[in-house]
């Protein structure tokens, strides 16, 4: 469906463009735009490269194994049809530990092997489970302390204070969450019929 709808927006674009005769703007937008992805893809690197190694050394000190260990009656709250001791809730664990550390790029392969184990759980293959919808939700709209990707993007771009947003994201990232297990709860709360959304 996303592909449609940028299929749409780039023929539309094209379309305007060779009605009021600015085709050559279009092409001129298109080489800027690449040029600027570049540029602040290579902007990212270094702040990433940093913060993964913070994560890192995180990791080896045993910071995210402390945060899990936080994480975990939440976790069990949160996901209650999962066994106690099944590997998806380390993943989920993790990548909850590296979404609230803003590092979104190291959480991401940990929401995906801890779908990969839910999707074992299920037994209705072709439909997701409670518990992946539940993770999914809390998968885009996790709390953040540290928007890594963002301060980096305002530091590329020269701001003069890229951490300022640091407390604003926080509230926002707060609210978003707390929004998406309401909204979990009340789907779980409203759909109990269905087969495959019990749990």
């Amino acid at each position: 469906m996303v592909n449609w709808i940028w299929l749409f927006f780039i023929v539309t674009g094209f379309a305007v463009a060779a009605v009021q005769g600015n085709v050559e703007a279009v092409t001129q937008a298109a080489f800027d735009g690449a040029k600027s992805g570049v540029t602040v893809c290579f902007g990212l690197i270094s702040v990433l490269v940093f913060w993964l190694g913070i994560m890192r050394i995180a990791e080896d000190a045993g910071l995210l194994s402390k945060l899990a260990v936080l994480l975990r009656p939440v976790v069990r709250f949160l996901f209650p049809s999962i066994p106690k001791d099944h590997p998806a809730l380390g993943y989920i664990m993790s990548n909850m530990s590296a979404n609230i550390l803003g590092l979104g790029n190291a959480a991401t392969p940990m929401g995906i092997k801890a779908m990969q184990e839910l999707q074992k759980l299920n037994p209705h293959k072709d439909t997701a489970s409670p518990a992946m919808c539940t993770l999914l939700a809390l998968n885009t709209a996790s709390i953040t302390l540290i928007p890594t990707t963002l301060i980096a993007i305002r530091m590329n771009y020269n701001s003069v204070n890229p951490s300022e947003i640091v407390g604003t994201t926080l509230l926002a990232t707060i609210v978003s969450t707390a929004a998406a297990i309401i909204v979990d709860r009340w789907y779980r709360r409203r759909l109990p019929a269905n087969p495959a959304v019990k749990g």
